[in-house]
């Protein structure tokens, strides 16, 4: 291939590959490089082998390779005229530094293109029937993360807000601070009783729910052993959750 290539953010969903989109699986299928995370589940069995396939996964405090590194070698097979899909679990604008991505492809000269995913912040909840808004409940959602940048000095988060919220809150990568959030909403004026669904490996194998109130929810999480990835959800929606009905790993 001659001249410039071009890089394509695309979201793989929440993990299974069935709720892969039609473009994304049409981009990966004439992909030359393909950039990938843990994030991507079951979608990795589906990456064509005649690409090239990096892991740049992270999680935790383990990390492939740094964000800076993943962006140089993003903008290097870009500018070798290669097709260039930097893979990401979810959605690559909702917390999955696709922002942060495409500005460093802009300043290279590269053209970017988004291709969507589906969000784990709705998709997970709701595969366990926890719909995130409800006429009854929530006629509003916020999407938090719970793994800030550590070099920006100091939480960003509204926590007096948060726990005026009347709505239902979702917080992705939040299991490791989970005790400490829950404690800052109590402490802030937040209903102790609150429910909160904890979800690990959200549509995929061993997906499991922890449900507790959020007074409690740091220490039964703790309890059960709740480990990444998680969509955890606060809000009285959690209420319509019934175990019975765990569906979406099958």
């Amino acid at each position: 291939m001659k001249g410039k290539g071009k890089v394509y953010l695309v979201g793989a969903g929440p993990g299974s590959p069935d709720l892969l989109t039609i473009r994304a699986r049409k981009v990966l299928g004439k992909a030359d490089v393909i950039l990938y995370d843990q994030l991507a589940g079951g979608v990795k069995d589906l990456l064509p082998k005649r690409a090239e396939l990096i892991d740049c996964g992270k999680s935790g405090s383990r990390h492939t390779m740094e964000q800076s590194e993943i962006e140089r070698i993003m903008a290097g097979k870009a500018l070798e005229g290669k097709r260039v899909v930097r893979l990401k679990g979810g959605d690559p604008f909702l917390f999955g530094r696709g922002g942060e991505e495409l500005e460093a492809m802009r300043d290279a000269g590269i053209p970017v293109e988004l291709v969507p995913g589906v969000p784990s912040a709705t998709a997970v909840p709701g595969c366990v029937g926890i719909p995130v808004t409800h006429r009854s409940f929530a006629s509003e959602v916020v999407i938090l993360t719970g793994h800030e940048d550590p070099g920006k000095g100091g939480s960003s988060l509204d926590w007096d807000l948060l726990a005026k919220f009347r709505g239902t809150i979702v917080i992705l990568m939040g299991v490791k601070n989970l005790s400490s959030m829950a404690s800052r909403l109590v402490a802030r004026g937040k209903d102790p009783g609150t429910p909160v669904a904890i979800i690990e490996r959200g549509l995929g194998p061993g997906q499991r729910v922890t449900t507790g109130p959020l007074g409690k929810i740091g220490e039964i999480g703790e309890k059960a052993g709740v480990r990444p990835p998680a969509v955890i959800v606060v809000g009285d929606v959690v209420g319509l959750y019934r175990e019975e009905e765990l569906c979406g790993a099958k």
